[in-house]
């Protein structure tokens, strides 16, 4: 069976988390999956739009702070509100690289990008930032030497640990100037353990998960500063609007740390 034959076959994170979005880049097969899963916990479908809230303030954080270029590593589907968009609304000049390994996750976002001079995506393991690095895509597309904000969004809890997530992380902040800024959603057992034992039993046959202690995930931030309010839950993070004790969004912390200093390496 081909890789393409197994993304239609089953349900892929992707696409689920596109259908948990509202958005139309999906299959029967991850609406299935998705409504089932709902249905046993329903505190997935509206952690889903929480995480999304997340990404469009840390964008527009990021904008703040001069960011105009944007590596979007496990982006998915970026077809509710994409980066590119999101950032346009206040920097039209905004360029974004996507990177993404699901083949049919790709396809969609080719079209969605198509004929986008300022906005591209890749397939590749985000895990490899080397073959990210120096793909020609990404030369082309992001300048090095002027700050980007590096996403990886509820992208790491998919990266079992003999991959090496901190090496991955590193990889990346080696190459980023200085003001450059690092962004991160993963989930964890810490706050409220059941659920999230339950959703990872629900993923085990479509995209493992491996939620990770706080200690842990603040650890992904080696060579960043982290900027306040700090390592919370993603509904939490300058959210005016503060979720009160034991809402939905708890299964998981976020965060974003800002490279203060430089450090040497090269893709």
């Amino acid at each position: 069976m081909t890789g393409a034959q197994r993304d239609w076959a089953g349900p892929r994170s992707a696409r689920v988390y596109d259908y948990l979005l509202g958005g139309g880049h999906n299959f029967a097969v991850d609406r299935e999956f998705a409504d089932r899963m709902v249905a046993e916990m329903p505190w997935v479908a509206h952690s889903a739009v929480v995480n999304r809230a997340f990404v469009r303030r840390v964008v527009h954080f990021m904008l703040s702070a001069g960011v105009r270029q944007f590596l979007d590593l496990g982006c998915g589907i970026p077809g509710v509100d994409p980066v590119h968009l999101v950032a346009r609304q206040a920097a039209p000049e905004t360029r974004v690289v996507y990177v993404d390994h699901d083949e049919l996750a790709v396809a969609h976002a080719e079209l969605l990008l198509d004929g986008d001079e300022r906005a591209t995506v890749l397939r590749a393991d985000a895990a490899d930032p080397r073959a990210v690095l120096t793909a020609p895509e990404v030369r082309r597309m992001l300048d090095f030497t002027a700050p980007i904000g590096l996403l990886a969004i509820a992208l790491l809890h998919y990266v079992p640990n003999e991959r090496d997530p901190e090496g991955m992380l590193t990889g990346y902040a080696n190459r980023l100037a200085v003001g450059s800024f690092l962004a991160l959603s993963h989930a964890t057992f810490d706050v409220s353990p059941e659920p999230v034992k339950q959703a990872q039993g629900w993923m085990v046959d479509s995209d493992p998960v491996h939620p990770r202690g706080r200690d842990r995930i603040e650890g992904f931030f080696t060579g960043f500063d982290l900027v306040a309010p700090g390592l919370v839950h993603p509904g939490q993070w300058r959210n005016p609007v503060r979720p009160g004790p034991g809402a939905v969004g708890e299964w998981s912390f976020a965060g974003v740390g800002r490279k203060s200093s430089s450090t040497e390496g090269t893709a």
